[in-house]
């Protein structure tokens, strides 16, 4: 385990007030845990900007009916077959589609795909969720 290492850190009461609230409406047991958690978020968005390996998911609902959607989904996928590691297709009624599509590789790839998927006519939201490999960060 690694070693813990305790620093203080001065705040306005104000701030300490709405950070307080935050962090019990979030169920942190202490204030240390939900600081830990916002450095790891920072850590993560670091990441992405530095191009480091990510994963994470890309969520897209769309219209199955829609003409030649499906094709173009499943082309843009075949062109980023690199970085996609799983995908999953659940079908929410008679007209609309969930794909769940995992990723992991260049935030820049992830982004690029997900931009790719949600231009096309007939999906209806598309959303790019990224996360940390877990490599770079205890």
């Amino acid at each position: 385990m690694p070693k813990v290492i305790r620093f203080g850190v001065s705040l306005e009461d104000g701030l300490l007030e709405k950070f307080d609230r935050r962090r019990k409406a979030r169920n942190y047991s202490n204030r240390s845990e939900a600081i830990r958690d916002l450095i790891r978020e920072d850590l993560v968005k670091a990441e992405w900007e530095l191009g480091t390996e990510v994963v994470g998911v890309v969520t897209i609902v769309y219209d199955h009916h829609k003409r030649e959607l499906v094709n173009k989904l499943m082309d843009i996928q075949h062109d980023f077959g690199k970085i996609i590691i799983s995908s999953q297709h659940i079908h929410l009624d008679h007209n609309n589609c969930l794909e769940i599509i995992a990723v992991s590789g260049s935030p820049r790839e992830a982004e690029r795909l997900a931009d790719s998927l949600k231009s096309i006519k007939g999906v209806k939201h598309a959303t790019l969720s990224m996360s940390t490999s877990g490599r770079h960060i205890q």
